[in-house]
């Protein structure tokens, strides 16, 4: 499935005419020269695109509402050359709805202390122009990215193209559909949540059918689909029989791949990018959704289980934002399932049912037929592998009842110390920042909850970049966390975000 469109950013420049037009040409130029130089420094995920310089009212108005109506143009980048008077901003930025970020570098890295004059000063005076600018985005309030430091250093360059994965997130939160099938979790918190104020806030659209209205999907698939799928499974995943016979094995694996099929033709036909099940009402279906779900998760789709809708976005979410990432590591919907206490090798052992997104995955992936206590069906068939190493960072969306908070966690994934050949479900195993006691008494203090969105591929400073753009509270826990300040941290933020 297409996990995002082919965006791209416009980078405008403002300045004045009190100069001339000789320093205006040199505007134009510089600012030509620092688009060429970005779009080939292959940093940037994605194209920027020239604009003429802004000098008055008009012309900025005009531009902003051309952006909002350009649906390749995923956000701004704003440059401050000279001096640009802010006020003639005003009417622009106020009707502007689409992510910004101020540049504020200078054309030149270095003072020419031997040649510098009044000319100079007065064509390159960034430092001055990007405050003037700086202070009325803030007087509006407006939500920004602010970035300041040389354009050609790869630094700001990795910065700027972070930025750029935070701006589609932000744009595709509007077209993320989850397909709800049958309900929450019965008597489970943290998977509900209000659906109507999610859509407000972050434009996602939640929707219910009846489980047997997607069963009737995988009843009419193919059995030609089918096998073509499984010699598919057979040809690409280890096969792990466990003493099972053979024919048997195959026929587990085949319901799956009728399961993932039928599903994957009704998210099509009803466009759905996110998906969650609930093994409590599983109507004729034959199987709990496993091996069919992570495939769906590997293309793209968002999950969550138990009826977590809220992680299920995020997820898809999440997947948007890393599309395109030279040798991506991998973004999944995780559990928190078990501690490993023993001093010097905590960590918490991440897993599901079923249901761990093979892009995770470190080294070969298996197929396994087991039991599965939940769901009341036969044997569902899953991929199992352990996942790979690193920094990455574990989020969770949960409603408080008046607003919405996203926690962030950043976490460095390890290997277990030996195979744990009787646990048939993809894991990882991680320790969350700064260490498993702190990172775990702030995760429940903040009210994180035991579902995330998780994602080797992306930054805390992203996530955090995401929530503020969406207007909802943000909770970072990192190696500089302590449970003092995260407390009083909960608190303020608890006074600013009252309604």
């Amino acid at each position: 499935m297409t996990t995002a469109k082919s965006y791209k950013f416009w980078f405008c420049t403002g300045s004045q005419d009190l100069y001339g037009d000789e320093c205006l040409r040199k505007v134009a130029e510089h600012s030509h020269i620092i688009v060429e130089e970005l779009n080939k420094s292959g940093v940037l995920p994605f194209e920027v695109v020239w604009k003429p310089t802004l000098i008055t009212n008009e012309l900025i108005r005009k531009t902003f509402n051309e952006a909002n109506a350009d649906d390749e143009c995923a956000g701004v980048i704003t440059w401050m050359h000279t001096f640009s008077p802010a006020k003639s901003w005003i009417l622009g930025l106020k009707e502007y709805r689409k992510p910004l970020c101020h540049l504020h570098t200078q054309f030149n890295e270095e003072i020419p202390y031997d040649t510098i004059d009044m000319d100079f000063m007065n064509e390159n005076q960034s430092a001055h122009g990007g405050r003037e600018y700086g202070h009325l985005v803030t007087r509006m309030g407006i939500e920004r990215k602010v970035i300041a430091g040389y354009w050609a250093d790869r630094k700001v360059q990795e910065r700027l193209a972070s930025w750029m994965r935070t701006a589609v997130g932000i744009m595709e939160s509007s077209h993320i559909r989850v397909c709800r099938v049958a309900d929450n979790m019965r008597n489970v918190a943290v998977t509900e949540g209000d659906k109507v104020e999610a859509q407000i806030k972050f434009g996602w659209e939640i929707d219910a059918y009846p489980v047997n209205e997607i069963a009737e999907y995988v009843q009419d698939v193919k059995q030609g689909d089918i096998n073509a799928l499984v010699d598919e499974y057979y040809d690409k995943y280890d096969i792990i029989l466990d003493g099972r016979d053979p024919e048997e094995f195959r026929r587990h694996v085949a319901v799956q791949a009728g399961i993932e099929i039928g599903f994957e033709k009704f998210l099509e036909e009803k466009n759905y990018q996110a998906i969650v099940t609930h093994f409590g009402d599983l109507g004729s279906l034959q199987q709990l959704p496993g091996l069919a779900i992570q495939r769906l998760m590997e293309k793209g789709y968002g999950f969550g289980g138990e009826g977590d809708w809220k992680t299920a976005a995020m997820v898809r979410l999440m997947k948007i934002m890393t599309s395109g990432i030279k040798d991506a590591k991998g973004t999944s919907f995780m559990e928190d399932y078990t501690y490993n206490l023993v001093p010097g090798k905590e960590g918490v052992l991440e897993a599901h049912m079923l249901e761990v997104c093979p892009t995770v995955a470190d080294g070969k992936v298996s197929i396994r037929v087991c039991p599965l206590s939940m769901g009341d069906r036969e044997d569902p068939a899953r991929l199992i592998f352990t996942s790979k190493t690193g920094p990455a960072v574990a989020t969770s969306l949960v409603d408080l009842g008046d607003r919405f908070r996203l926690i962030i966690n950043e976490v460095e994934c390890k290997k277990v110390e030996k195979p744990m050949p009787k646990l048939p479900v993809g894991t990882a195993f991680w320790t969350p920042k700064p260490d498993l006691t702190t990172g775990a008494e702030a995760w429940i203090l903040a009210g994180g909850a035991h579902h995330t969105a998780f994602s080797y591929d992306l930054t805390a400073e992203q996530m955090c970049d995401w929530a503020d753009a969406m207007g909802i509270e943000a909770v970072c826990i990192d190696g500089d966390t302590t449970i003092r300040t995260l407390k009083n941290e909960l608190r303020w933020n608890q006074m600013y975000f009252r309604k």
